[in-house]
């Protein structure tokens, strides 16, 4: 973490502290939400991986510490959800099973919270029987889309970390009318976000138990579109889920050396999550000969 963020973050916890003591609650929020926008919009412009790794930790400390004093403010809920599930995605996936479920539980938490914070429907039903669940979609609107990409994300990144789980896996059909609600909504948003969802979701299970590789293959490539290739996640989950899925060699390295050869800060808000890309395609590509 540089210097500039370390004073950053005394200053958080200072002024925090003070706040707190003083009994301010609206005065946290106006102070310290500024420096949340600030410090996120860093991290994701960030192409350090170990230096996002070393520092995001007191990160998602602080944010916890905001949500016990605040558990029912939205903003707060899902600037976190988003940075665990991030970080989660990034730094822990592949290497630790048990704190992989343990943090992306924390992620899909946060972000449940704050859809049911803003829609009173989903935090009545969400955790109903499949027949009454359905009865959420048609009260989710354009204004709840960014909750509703949190819910899919973190949802979708728990029941992949989860697979050994079935009840976990028979959730795939709630995750899946959510991410077909924000197609209809806007199968565009966050650089197609929806398509890669649906993509994952029609493979997380073998065709011979219900996947759909052919139809998840077409979500990767709109996703692809709809980013004008600036989106790296795409090719690598494209490489990843269908790819290797179909032993298609060809086409794996195609969409993995596109990866190698594309700038990550071709859209700095991007660049964080561009550059785990890239990572993730130096492994894929590692142990092709293997797989393959």
């Amino acid at each position: 973490m540089t210097t500039r963020q370390t004073r950053i973050l005394i200053l958080v916890f200072t002024t925090c502290a003070a706040l707190m003591f003083a009994g301010c609650g609206a005065m946290i929020k106006s102070a310290v939400r500024p420096v949340i926008e600030d410090l996120t919009t860093s991290i994701m412009k960030q192409r350090d991986l170990k230096l996002v790794r070393d520092g995001a930790p007191a990160y998602l400390l602080l944010i916890d510490g905001m949500i016990e004093g605040d558990p029912d403010d939205v903003y707060t809920l899902k600037a976190a959800a988003r940075l665990y599930s991030a970080y989660t995605t990034a730094f822990v996936v592949g290497e630790d099973k048990e704190r992989a479920k343990i943090l992306s539980r924390k992620a899909k938490d946060y972000a449940f919270r704050a859809m049911s914070l803003e829609n009173e429907t989903f935090a009545r039903l969400n955790d109903k029987p499949f027949d009454e669940y359905q009865a959420i979609m048609p009260t989710i609107d354009e204004d709840q889309i960014e909750e509703l990409f949190l819910v899919v994300n973190t949802w979708a990144t728990y029941i992949q970390v989860n697979r050994d789980n079935w009840d976990n896996i028979a959730d795939i059909a709630k995750v899946e009318v959510l991410v077909k609600r924000m197609l209809e909504l806007d199968d565009e948003y966050y650089y197609g976000a929806a398509h890669i969802a649906m993509g994952i979701l029609q493979t997380i299970v073998p065709a011979a138990l219900g996947g759909h590789p052919e139809e998840a293959k077409e979500h990767f490539k709109k996703a692809i579109e709809i980013s004008d290739e600036k989106f790296l996640p795409a090719y690598v989950t494209y490489a990843e889920k269908y790819a290797r899925i179909k032993f298609d060699r060809k086409l794996h390295d195609k969409l993995l050396k596109k990866v190698m050869d594309t700038p990550v800060d071709t859209v700095p808000e991007l660049t964080l999550i561009n550059a785990i890309a890239k990572k993730q395609a130096e492994g894929l590509l590692a142990d092709a000969d293997e797989y393959f």
